[in-house]
């Protein structure tokens, strides 16, 4: 008996030890995969963090224009490019990232931020082309396909499902592939694009806010005083008093790179626009001896593009040994709504 005894409780600690050996292995497998999986999520975030390069505008104009058999009408250049510029959201390396949640999409936080920058333009831009540029006056009828067009570039940028960001934008992708059939068509005469000077200006006056809010912010990665609470504590009684400095307002430095990159975003995406500007509205600027202010606007965006050579966003000060990449976006930023201004006074004249 005491033999059974000791062959049971031996078989037992036998069994245990097979079970331990094999829960050994299996932990090993589980660590392996989760180390190769960290590895390709980390090597598949930094692919995904390229920026998108730029394309030439005309090119691509001409070439989808033979690609339809059609005559690159007036608005043609622009319509083709918020096509292209919508599709480069969606089908860049990695996708569309802002509304991923698993990695490396989710541990990505500059690429979403320059998503954003461009989705800004790309939704002010619908929007100036279904409200002014596709109608003849206050009283014309909204295009039917820019109506669709508009509102699915406002939707939620961060849904991920029932319905997906992808699903919706795509949506207006095709509505406005339906406007440039359109527009082009000889057969149907009922797509307008008209490129008149006030209709571009009312487009501008919104675009110069964008630009002067992001170059704000930009200059305010190393702190500066607030102007207009400044303005507000000053002693109109006493015009000798000392003027107020108002609080320093300090970009945190967690947001530095999200504003940068949200301004690369932007300009990446207004730096074509301006180039199929340039195509479409060529005569009313011509018109208006305001073809120099949009070349301007266009060097300063193209600058705005250069190449990152840091892994991270500097932020030394202003006059310091670091460079300090916000307030050289800001400085491009700024030359070109400077341009932008000057074309909307030239535009306004007679």
């Amino acid at each position: 008996m005491p033999g059974k005894i000791r062959q049971y409780f031996k078989d037992k600690k036998d069994d245990v030890q097979d079970y331990a050996g094999g829960s050994g292995v299996i932990g090993k497998l589980i660590l392996a995969l989760v180390v190769v999986y960290l590895l390709v999520a980390l090597v598949l975030g930094m692919i995904w963090s390229s920026e998108p390069d730029t394309f030439s505008v005309r090119e691509h104009t001409r070439s989808v224009a033979n690609t339809m058999e059609r005559e690159p009408v007036t608005g043609f250049a622009t319509t083709v490019t918020m096509i292209r510029i919508a599709e480069t959201l969606l089908d860049k390396p990695g996708g569309y990232i802002s509304n991923d949640i698993f990695p490396p999409g989710l541990w990505l936080d500059n690429m979403p931020n320059w998503e954003y920058g461009v989705l800004v333009q790309l939704r002010d831009l619908s929007r100036a082309m279904r409200k002014d540029i596709s109608r003849s006056q206050s009283q014309s009828a909204e295009d039917t396909d820019l109506t669709i067009a508009e509102p699915q570039f406002h939707f939620d940028s961060e849904s991920w499902a029932i319905p997906s960001t992808e699903a919706e934008y795509r949506r207006g992708i095709t509505a406005l592939k339906r406007y440039l059939n359109r527009l082009s068509s000889p057969e149907q005469a009922d797509a307008q694009f008209f490129a008149r000077a006030d209709n571009l200006s009312n487009w501008l006056a919104d675009l110069e806010t964008r630009l002067g809010s992001l170059s704000r912010t930009l200059g305010e990665s190393v702190g500066k005083a607030s102007v207009s609470d400044a303005v507000a504590n000053m002693d109109v009684g006493d015009p000798l008093a000392e003027a107020a400095t108002g609080e320093d307002v300090k970009t945190a430095w967690t947001k530095i790179d999200d504003v940068f990159y949200e301004a690369r975003g932007s300009a990446w995406a207004l730096l074509h626009i301006f180039r199929a500007i340039e195509v479409d509205f060529r005569k009313v600027l011509q018109d208006k001896n305001a073809m120099a202010s949009v070349r301007q606007v266009i060097i300063e965006l193209e600058g705005a593009q250069g190449e990152m050579w840091s892994p991270v966003i500097l932020n030394g000060s202003g006059f310091g040994l670091l460079a300090n990449h916000s307030l050289t976006m800001a400085a491009y930023l700024s030359r070109a709504n400077s341009a932008i201004s000057d074309m909307r006074d030239l535009l306004s004249r007679g």
